[in-house]
């Protein structure tokens, strides 16, 4: 399923996720628009290590952020190997793989699939107050 937020849209595996495809669009539609914070159905997280990643993912608070070293650390495995797994995360937004950042630079977003990945990153970020809403480049720190 494909849905768009502030300007970006990325692709999303609503097998993953137990509410109809209405249900879904609706409410991130509805973060969107600065109604929602939280998305109201489960996710079902796959039996992997981008399974344990994205309930890292899924514990970050709206407004903050991790590095791809603290999630590394949590998980006893590489910063590297965190970054591949949020790259692979199959509904993003709703588990934020947005809210994980590199030490000195905002790192990368592979949901969207049309227009500046990395943008749509900061604009979901300004969006839940996790950064100030200004320009940031790849060379921001957190």
């Amino acid at each position: 399923m494909q849905l768009t937020v502030l300007g970006g849209s990325f692709d999303i595996d609503e097998t993953l996720l137990d509410a109809p495809p209405e249900t879904v669009r609706e409410q991130v539609a509805e973060y969107g628009r600065g109604d929602r914070e939280t998305f109201d159905f489960d996710v079902r997280f796959p039996g992997t290590f981008t399974g344990d990643v994205m309930r890292e993912m899924a514990a970050i608070p709206r407004g903050e952020t991790r590095t791809y070293g603290e999630l590394a650390a949590a998980l006893d495995s590489s910063a590297v190997a965190v970054g591949q797994a949020c790259g692979r995360n199959p509904v993003p937004v709703i588990v934020p793989c947005h809210r994980v950042v590199g030490t000195d630079w905002l790192g990368g977003f592979s949901g969207e699939t049309e227009g500046d990945r990395v943008d749509l990153k900061r604009r979901l970020l300004e969006h839940e107050g996790a950064i100030p809403g200004r320009q940031a480049t790849l060379t921001d720190s957190f």
